[in-house]
């Protein structure tokens, strides 16, 4: 609301909240530490498990950084702008998601320290973006390389990545099943190593011990055979994949048959059933002994095909029908009349198996599969979905290393390693530009730091161990937070990608900077009444950040 000579004039609807400058900014800063600090014990081996409870009820335990964001149901703007920074991190890296958040956050801290002495923002944003570029420079200097046959070092970022997920129990085991995932679907293009891990399938299945989680080569579907006379087993498939049902289509337009005789309502029905007998023909003529089918398949082409000694499963998700097609070779069709021998894909065995309490179909003994299949075991339903939290991130982290040949140590050292360098570097820019590089340096801290207090250690005297090692020129040094001394990560087998913590550095940087460019905060009034409806839920962040 303006006022002009003395009468009030009124721009911004009524019930507006409108919050300008200082107030503004500690808002923000606010929200986002308070998100920051909500992951900030989950961070590294040692760190604490949440326990999530959505408005009907469903359970999540995790300690995994992007779910627990996802999970929880937050309000305000500046904390929903961190939440899509760790969101961006898991869709891009897979990996790195709590240190991307907790890292923002303290650079916000920092940042509020320099804003009380009155240096402008937009400085801070200058003296921020420059030292993040000088930190990714260190990075990519402090890298390892990693070449495609040092199954070692694969195995041991894999590791690293599911330590603290509850995967423990038969890290080994997982490790090397994720490693050996990897590199089945892995493909050369260009002279480039391209890992998709959408090829990757992970099934979870409630009962057995985690130690039975297995990789199968091939797909496994959580289906059953459709019609109890056929095969349950099938050696040396020759398996069809179709997208469309077996059953006859109805008319595309309105049409009225009009049936005055017995007779032609039997030749009707004769008809019919003739159409889905030349279709289970065709399919035995091509010599298909497996059928998958993406739709539905008719009663009487069920027992044809079951006649025919034909193994079938209908109602295929069709990520699953992709991902067959690149295990098997087969081609997906729509059409059965030029269905021909070529077209169908080969595995060794199909079979249906019994799988805790439900049955399963395993396609399995691909020649070269292009896709393949974890399968996730373990004692209760909240394990299960732990452990395949922990596989997904360890394959995601093996994709990124192998796609970039590039690692670097983990256990809080590349982040001292860069704040020490930051702050060697930091004089040469002068004015106040300095002090936000140097402050930059200082946030880095703060994930060695939380890795020592999450595992019961003094930071201080880590901290002080750490800086005093790579000041002596020990870049790999990092805290074994088992024994609480500094030891030499490479040494030790602590390795994550760099793709994970160069884009951490990015994204945290860049949320960071444009929530301090924010100086005003105009909030319809319509958040109140959404506020009045979705507050019965579960617990919200309010506005004034209280969590």
């Amino acid at each position: 609301m303006a006022t002009l000579q003395g009468t009030p004039v009124l721009i911004l609807k009524e019930g507006t909240q409108r919050t300008v400058g200082r107030d503004a900014q500690r808002m923000n800063i606010m929200a986002a530490r308070v998100i920051a600090e909500a992951v900030r014990t989950t961070l590294g081996p040692r760190g604490m498990d949440k326990m999530l409870v959505d408005s009907l009820g469903d359970i999540v335990i995790t300690n995994d950084g992007v779910t627990i964001l996802k999970e929880i149901d937050v309000e305000h703007p500046a904390a929903k702008m961190i939440i899509e920074v760790a969101k961006a991190q898991d869709n891009e890296v897979g990996d790195g998601t709590t240190t991307a958040v907790v890292l923002a956050g303290e650079l916000l801290k920092r940042a509020e320290e320099m804003l009380d002495q009155d240096i402008h923002p937009t400085i801070i944003a200058n003296g921020y973006r420059m030292a993040a570029k000088k930190a990714v420079e260190v990075l990519e200097e402090i890298a390892i390389p990693v070449s495609r046959d040092d199954d070692e070092i694969l195995k041991k970022i894999a590791m690293t990545a599911m330590t603290g997920k509850g995967a423990e129990v038969a890290l080994e085991k997982l490790a090397e099943i994720a490693v050996k995932a990897v590199k089945t679907i892995a493909e050369e293009v260009d002279g480039k190593i391209v890992a998709d891990t959408d090829h990757i399938k992970i099934e979870k299945r409630q009962g057995g011990a985690v130690e039975d989680t297995e990789l199968v080569d091939g797909i496994v579907l959580d289906k059953e055979v459709v019609h109890p006379a056929m095969p349950k087993r099938v050696e040396n498939a020759k398996i069809l994949l179709l997208n469309s049902a077996l059953e006859v289509k109805e008319t595309e337009i309105d049409a009225k048959i009009r049936i005055t005789d017995p007779e032609m309502m039997q030749k009707f029905i004769e008809q019919e059933e003739k159409m889905i007998k030349e279709m289970v023909d065709k399919i035995v003529e091509a010599g298909a002994n497996v059928v998958f089918c993406q739709k539905g398949i008719d009663d009487l082409a069920q027992y044809y095909l079951a006649k025919a000694g034909v193994l079938a499963v209908r109602r295929v998700k069709k990520s699953d029908i992709e991902k067959l097609a690149r295990a098997t070779g087969a081609r997906i069709l729509t059409d059965l009349r030029d269905v021909k021998p070529e077209d169908l894909g080969e595995a060794k065995l199909v079979e249906e198996r019994k799988v805790g309490d439900e049955k399963m179909v395993f396609v399995t003994g691909c020649k070269n599969p292009k896709a393949v299949t974890i399968l996730v075991r373990g004692g209760t339903e909240h394990v299960v979905e732990e452990i395949a939290r922990g596989i997904e991130d360890a394959v995601r982290v093996v994709a990124c290393a192998l796609e970039d040949g590039k690692v670097v140590a983990g256990a809080g050292a590349p982040e001292i390693e860069m704040s020490l360098r930051i702050r060697e570097w930091a004089p040469m820019l002068g004015g106040r530009e300095q002090l936000a590089a140097e402050a930059f340096a200082t946030a880095l801290e703060i994930i060695p730091k939380t890795l020592a207090e999450n595992a019961g250690l003094d930071p201080i005297d880590v901290l002080v161990e750490l800086k005093a090692a790579h000041e002596k020129g020990n870049k790999y040094a990092g805290v074994n937070i088992e024994t609480g001394k500094v030891e030499d990560m490479k040494e030790s087998g602590v390795l994550e990608p760099l793709r994970v913590k160069k884009h951490a550095i990015e994204s945290a940087t860049e949320v960071a900077v444009m929530i301090l460019r924010i100086d005003d905060v105009i909030a319809a009034k319509g958040l109140e009444k959404e506020k009045e409806k979705g507050g019965e839920g579960g617990e919200e962040f309010s506005s004034g950040g209280e969590f």
